[in-house]
């Protein structure tokens, strides 16, 4: 009976991570971070250059994009794409992850990638209604709020070497190459599946980098005992520029996140959902 109930629940997984509305908000979403990412690192050159005092990070790119000519429109279209990919990613939470059934590991990630897209959703919505606020700021009340507590400096550099591995990790699956396995290998040309999977193995490594700093200044925030230390992006690709040669660094980092924001406009043409 287990195993009929089991199979019972593969095929509605199936199903709906299969339908053509899931596929829908897949690419959507998709598409939606891609060019949140392109943003970033346009935003992360123009702070390098001197030619902008945004926040390197969502809030900033979203900011920058809000000032363009049809920028609201545009803000509209990311902050859908960001909740059609939150709910896609929900769904597979729910009901499996395609490929793989009904395993907790996956379903966990995917319900991670859910929150995460469906507040950056809700940060879009601000941005477009001008009640944003300072993200890097919240991010450093936050870690302050949980500090404050018994077993908070412990907690805190707990999350910080969390954030730390996974970028690790990041960078181990962009040089194993390993995003290649979702692609539709068989519609792309000798050719272009070569250049689709350069940017990914250049531009998800680049992205664990920063990810990984990330993690590093959440945990020096927390053996200082100094939560102005931590933050998000932001923080990170402004502590680049702080080092010798941090202008050209900075510029690498955001080549490199701009890199995975086109690798992520081909994933939305050929990953497999």
């Amino acid at each position: 009976m287990r195993s009929i109930a089991s199979a019972r629940l593969t095929t509605r997984a199936r199903r709906a991570s299969g339908s053509p509305a899931a596929k829908t908000l897949a690419r959507a979403g998709l598409t939606a971070r891609g060019v949140i990412y392109i943003l970033i690192g346009w935003v992360a050159i123009l702070v390098a250059i001197g030619h902008s005092k945004q926040q390197v990070d969502q809030q900033g790119a979203l900011q920058l994009l809000a000032g363009q000519p049809f920028g609201r429109v545009l803000l509209w279209l990311l902050g859908i794409g960001f909740a059609g990919y939150a709910l896609w990613r929900l769904s597979e939470a729910a009901f499996g992850v395609s490929g793989v059934g009904r395993k907790a590991g996956p379903r966990l990630r995917s319900l991670g990638r859910a929150v995460i897209y469906a507040a950056l959703a809700a940060m879009a919505f601000q941005v477009i209604s001008g009640s944003s606020g300072n993200q890097t700021r919240k991010q450093q009340d936050f870690t302050a709020s949980i500090m404050r507590h018994p077993g908070g400096q412990v907690l805190t550099g707990l999350i910080g070497a969390v954030i730390a591995i996974a970028g690790v990790v990041l960078v181990i699956e962009g040089y194993r190459r390993t995003f290649m396995k979702d692609m539709r290998r068989g519609e792309m040309s000798p050719r272009t599946r070569r250049v689709v999977e350069w940017l990914g193995m250049a531009g998800s490594m680049a992205r664990g980098v920063v990810v990984a700093l990330v993690g590093v200044l959440v945990i020096d925030a927390a053996v200082s005992y100094h939560p102005s230390k931590a933050g998000g992006v932001d923080t990170a690709l402004l502590t680049l520029r702080n080092q010798p040669f941090g202008e050209v660094l900075l510029i690498l980092a955001a080549l490199g996140l701009i890199t995975f924001g086109i690798y992520g406009l081909c994933e939305a043409r050929w990953r497999r959902v």
